[in-house]
C-alpha cells in the first residue's frame, strides 16, 4: 500500500479544499485517471493518479482542507499481496508439508511391523528430518523476510529543488539489508542543477530499493523501502520463536525413532564435532551468550568467513555493528601487509621480475599499437543535459548581441597585492573577483535594467531589488552558475569569503538549491582557462551576460605618449536585445570599466 503525496499545484500554494471525489474507496483506478477536484486561491485543478491500483483509503472529505507534500489517499497496487503470497503463503504449506512429512511415520508403531523394517523405517525417518532442518531454516527465513516486507514503510522522495519533478539516482551508499541510522547518507541523486544527499529519516533497515542507479526517481513518489528499527527487532524476535519451536518439532520424532546402532553409529563423530566447537569456544559445554547483530553484519561475516564471537561489538548491549566488521578487516589487512625483514630481499626480486615483465609487454605493444581513441556512446544526462536544453533556448529564444572592450587593470592587480597579506590573515583567498563583482554592482545602480529580467508574457520589465550574481563554474557535473546574493550590500571581504565558498562547493558538484536561484547578472571568467575572447550565451531568465579574458603584459601608451607596460584584461558582453541596446550596455560597461581601472575612486562609492 502506498500513499499518495499531493504534489506542487502552483508556485507559493501551501494548502487547498478538497471540492469533489472522483473516486471512492475500494475502486479500482488507471494510471493519470482523474481521482479528485481541489480548489486553489487560483483556479480550480484536477488531481490524476500517479499509477494504477485499487483505492484503499481516503484521507480528506470533500469540504475538507488538504496540505502540499500530505497524504491524499492510499492505495495498492497490488505487489506487496503477491509478494506475500508467493513469499509467505506458499513457503508456510511447503513447511508444514515437510513437518507432517517427518511427523507421521513416527506415529506408526504397529506390532505387525518388523524389526528390520522398523529399523529401515527410522533411518528414513532421521534422514528426511535432517533434509527437513534447512528446508525449515529457509522457509523461516523466507517467512522473516516477507514479514518484514509486511512491516516496511515507503520513504517519499521530497522536494530537492523548486520546480524539479525528477531526479537521477547515481550512487547508493547503502545494499539491501544493511542497518542505517538517522541522517545517515542513503543516496545521491542529481538534478538538473546539482548533486544531492538523501539522507535517512529515522533509524532502520533497508528493504527494497524502488530504483536502481542511473534510473529517473520522481519527487514524491517512494524511494525505497524501510523498516524501522522497532519493527525489525519485534519481527526478530517473533522469527527466532518460530524457528526454536518449528526444529524442536522436527528433530523429536528423530530421538524417538533413532535405533541404538545409528546413534552409535554418529555418537563419535558428534563427539568429535562438540569438542572442536568446545575447543574454539573456550566454554567446554557450556552455553553461550547469544550476540545480537544484524542480518547484513551475519552475511558480512560469512563472505570474509569470520566468527560472530571474534568481533568486539561497540553497539548497545554488546551488538557488533557493521562499522566494527570493517574495522576488524581493515586491522587484519595492516597485518597481513606487514613484510618480515628476512623476506624482503624477496620482495624486492618479485618486483624486478615485474619490472621485467612489463617491459617485455611494452616492447611486444609497442609492435602493434592499437588506437588510443574509443568509439563509445555515453548518455547525456544531469548537469550536461540541462545545460545542453537551456542553452538552445536561451540562444534561440533571445535575440543576442555583444560588446567588447579591454579593461587596464594594472592598478587594481596592485591594490590586490596589498590586500591579499591580510585577506589571507582571515582565511580567506583574495582575487580580482570580488572586486569586479563590487564594481558591477556599483555600476547597476546607475543602469538598473541590466539587472532586470523580461516577464513570462513579454508585456513587462521586472526590476529586482538585489544584484545576485552568478559566476560560472566549471565543476565535474558540468557547467553551474551559483551566485552570491545583494553584492551591492557586502564588503570586498564578504564577496571574497562567499566566492570562495561557492567555488569549492560547485566543484564537488554539492552547491545547495538556494545558492543556484534567483540570479540577476553573470560572469563568466574564461580567462582562467587561457581564452582570450569569447561570445557567451545568456543565462536565461537573466539579460546580461559577460565573459572575462586572461590577463596579458601588452604594450600601451601613456597620457604623455610613451610606451609603457599594462595588464590588459579582454572582456565581452552578451545584451537581451529586446529591452537592451546597444548604448545602454555601452554606459553601463564604461562607468563598471573606470571603476576597475581606478579603484581608488570604487572606494568613494561604496556605501
Amino acid at each position: 500500500m502506498n500513499d499518495f503525496i499531493l504534489p506542487d499545484i502552483g508556485e507559493g500554494i501551501v494548502e487547498c479544499e478538497l471540492v469533489k471525489w472522483l473516486i471512492k474507496e475500494g475502486d479500482v483506478i488507471e494510471e493519470d485517471q482523474p481521482v479528485a477536484e481541489v480548489m486553489t486561491d487560483k483556479a480550480l485543478v484536477e488531481i490524476p493518479a500517479p499509477h494504477a491500483g485499487t483505492v484503499v483509503k481516503l484521507y480528506c472529505q470533500e469540504g475538507e482542507i488538504a496540505r502540499v507534500h500530505a497524504p491524499l489517499f492510499a492505495v495498492d497496487d497490488g505487489s506487496d499481496s503477491d509478494s506475500e503470497k508467493t513469499g509467505h503463503g506458499e513457503r508456510e504449506d511447503e513447511h508444514a508439508g515437510d513437518v507432517m512429512t517427518v511427523a507421521a511415520p513416527a506415529r506408526s508403531t504397529a506390532p505387525t511391523q518388523s524389526a528390520a523394517s522398523q529399523a529401515a523405517s527410522s533411518q528414513s525417518d532421521v534422514a528426511a528430518s535432517a533434509s527437513a532442518k534447512p528446508a525449515s531454516k529457509g522457509a523461516a527465513s523466507t517467512q522473516t523476510a516477507a514479514a518484514l516486507e509486511r512491516r516496511s514503510r515507503d520513504f517519499i522522495l521530497p522536494d530537492i529543488g523548486e520546480g524539479i519533478v525528477e531526479c537521477e539516482v547515481v550512487t547508493w551508499h547503502v545494499a539491501e539489508g544493511d542497518t542505517v541510522e538517522e541522517d545517515q547518507t542513503i543516496v545521491d541523486v542529481m538534478t538538473d542543477k546539482a548533486l544531492v544527499e538523501i539522507t535517512a529519516s529515522e533509524p532502520g533497515r533497508i528493504v527494497r530499493f524502488h530504483y536502481a542507479q542511473g534510473e529517473n526517481a520522481r519527487v514524491h513518489t517512494p524511494l525505497y523501502a524501510y523498516v524501522p528499527d522497532e519493527e525489525a527487532e519485534a519481527e526478530s524476535a517473533e522469527s527466532t520463536e518460530s524457528t526454536e519451536s518449528t526444529e524442536s518439532e522436527v528433530t523429536a520424532p528423530e530421538h524417538k525413532q533413532g535405533q541404538p546402532e545409528y546413534l552409535a553409529e554418529h555418537r563419535q563423530e558428534g563427539d568429535d564435532k562438540s569438542d572442536k566447537k568446545s575447543g574454539l569456544d573456550g566454554s567446554h559445554g557450556e552455553s553461550r551468550p547469544r550476540i545480537p547483530a544484524t542480518p547484513a553484519v551475519r552475511r558480512l561475516l560469512r563472505e570474509h568467513q569470520l566468527e560472530l564471537q571474534a568481533i568486539a561489538g561497540s553497539g548497545r548491549n554488546g551488538r557488533v555493528l557493521k562499522e566494527d566488521v570493517l574495522a576488524y578487516l581493515k586491522q587484519s589487512e595492516a597485518h597481513e601487509t606487514d613484510v618480515v625483514p628476512a623476506d624482503a630481499h624477496k620482495v624486492g626480486e618479485a618486483v624486478e621480475t615485474d619490472k621485467a615483465a612489463a617491459e617485455a609487454c611494452a616492447v611486444a605493444s609497442h609492435e602493434e599499437r592499437s588506437s588510443r581513441l574509443e568509439s563509445k556512446a555515453v548518455l547525456l544526462k544531469g548537469v550536461a543535459a540541462v545545460m545542453a536544453r537551456r542553452m538552445v533556448q536561451a540562444s534561440t529564444q533571445i535575440p543576442h548581441f555583444h560588446y567588447g572592450d579591454e579593461l587596464d587593470i594594472t592598478d587594481l592587480l596592485a591594490l590586490r597585492a596589498r590586500l591579499k597579506v591580510r585577506a589571507e590573515q582571515q582565511g580567506i583567498r583574495l582575487t580580482l573577483m570580488p572586486f569586479i563583482m563590487k564594481a558591477m554592482a556599483l555600476a547597476v545602480i546607475e543602469e538598473p535594467i541590466l539587472n532586470a529580467r523580461l516577464s513570462e508574457n513579454e508585456s513587462e520589465i521586472l526590476y529586482q531589488g538585489a544584484c545576485n550574481i552568478g559566476m560560472a563554474v566549471d565543476s565535474a557535473s558540468g557547467l553551474m552558475v551559483p551566485n552570491v546574493k545583494s553584492v551591492e550590500r557586502l564588503s570586498i571581504l564578504e564577496i571574497a569569503r562567499e566566492v570562495g565558498r561557492l567555488t569549492e562547493a560547485a566543484r564537488s558538484g554539492r552547491v545547495a538549491q538556494a545558492d543556484l536561484k534567483g540570479g540577476t547578472l553573470s560572469i563568466s571568467n574564461i580567462g582562467a582557462l587561457g581564452g582570450t575572447y569569447a561570445a557567451p550565451i545568456i543565462n536565461q531568465p537573466e539579460v546580461a551576460i559577460v565573459a572575462l579574458g586572461r590577463t596579458q603584459r601588452l604594450p600601451r601608451f601613456d597620457g604623455e605618449g610613451n610606451v609603457c607596460a599594462r595588464d590588459i584584461m579582454t572582456i565581452t558582453w552578451a545584451g537581451d536585445h529586446r529591452i537592451i541596446d546597444g548604448g545602454t550596455i555601452a554606459r553601463f560597461s564604461n562607468l563598471w570599466k573606470h571603476y576597475l581601472e581606478h579603484p581608488d575612486e570604487m572606494l568613494l562609492s561604496l556605501s
